[in-house]
């Protein structure tokens, strides 16, 4: 850990060095009381977010899913489909999360951003390779500019290879995490399925095609921000994985892209948001779109979100399925293993919004 930590003080700029000794923007926030936004966090006037001209009165899908475990299951993946095609995001409810085990996680969630600043960098990292990590921003190696954000990212498939490594203060964080971690992968496992039949495909062609499988998630800590019209919690991007499954606590901050406008999906109790990653964008031929998004920050609240990424392992071979390709509908992606496309990802940041270009059939990569 002391290496990250040295490291990472080496690579902060000379203004980025004056504005602040902390590794964490929440250490930041809290101890030096800053009331504006330090210079490396400010966005260029072309790439901010604009805040006043985002949608408030448009919503994404709710979908209850209930009837999937009844005769009426082909109208439950009938709307899936619809929402994966036109929307890219949907929420759902009658998920069959219990509702102590979210407010466990969210609970926990809270506790452990509010350890003392030792305790809490035990777990500090700026390498994206690491499994169980405690960081800033997104990849502070590769970033020019930073984001308004800590995270907690831990691997959490097979559960066993990785529980060991996680934090154990709060007491009850691996107990509680371990928990959801289970039902958010039994939600995930259920969607695929649903996802694939509205494709037309077998329903455990996905399924098939993820090798052992891999699950991720990410504890993600917005503190309020003086000058939120100037940063982001995070800036428009797609995400690399299967589907992501998102909890958040009542605090806005997700916000869609659609149609060419910035949609605000607000929290609803007992739900959670689920958008298709760039995985079923190939596996789908493009037929379903990963949509991008963005969480920005506002200068009153904290937010906290937890994304459940899930996704293919490493070894997996994705690529456009063959029932999905014909001579009308070429194959537009390539074959490439789901590491390739992570280490991709992670190497060129969020830079340049999406990262399937890389992986199209006409791609230099190709």
């Amino acid at each position: 850990m002391e290496t990250d930590r040295h490291t990472l003080e080496a690579q902060i700029s000379p203004t980025m060095a004056t504005n602040t000794k902390r590794l964490l923007l929440s250490d930041l926030v809290s101890s030096d009381k800053i009331d504006q936004v330090p210079s490396h966090y400010i966005r260029p006037i072309s790439q901010r977010p604009n805040l006043q001209n985002v949608y408030h009165d448009h919503t994404i899908p709710l979908i209850d899913l209930h009837d999937l475990y009844t005769p009426n299951r082909s109208h439950v993946v009938h709307q899936i489909g619809r929402a994966c095609r036109d929307y890219g995001f949907f929420q759902v409810k009658n998920h069959g999360v219990p509702e102590s085990t979210i407010a466990n996680m969210m609970n926990i969630a809270r506790e452990f951003f509010k350890l003392p600043e030792e305790e809490r960098l035990k777990t500090y990292s700026d390498d994206p390779t690491k499994t169980t990590r405690l960081s800033t921003s997104f990849n502070i190696r590769t970033e020019k500019v930073a984001n308004w954000r800590d995270f907690l990212r831990l691997h959490c498939h097979p559960l066993q290879d990785y529980i060991h490594e996680w934090p154990t203060n709060p007491e009850s964080f691996r107990d509680h995490v371990a928990e959801y971690c289970r039902s958010a992968r039994g939600l995930a496992l259920v969607l695929i399925e649903a996802i694939s039949e509205s494709l037309g495909l077998e329903r455990d062609y996905i399924n098939r095609q993820l090798g052992n499988h891999g699950q991720h998630m990410a504890l993600n800590y917005y503190p309020p921000c003086p000058q939120p019209d100037l940063t982001y919690g995070l800036p428009g991007h797609t995400d690399l994985n299967l589907i992501t499954i998102l909890l958040q606590d009542e605090v806005p901050g997700l916000q869609v892209l659609r149609n060419g406008h910035w949609v605000a999906v607000d929290p609803v109790p007992n739900t959670f948001i689920i958008n298709i990653g760039d995985q079923i964008q190939v596996l789908s031929n493009d037929r379903y779109k990963s949509v991008l998004h963005r969480a920005v920050v506002n200068c009153e609240k904290e937010r906290i979100s937890i994304p459940t990424f899930y996704c293919p392992s490493r070894d997996a071979v994705i690529g456009p399925a063959s029932e999905l390709v014909s001579e009308d509908e070429p194959a537009v992606y390539r074959q490439f293993t789901y590491g390739e496309y992570y280490d991709k990802f992670w190497n060129r940041g969020l830079a340049t919004e999406n990262c399937l270009d890389m992986f199209t059939v006409t791609s230099s990569s190709s």
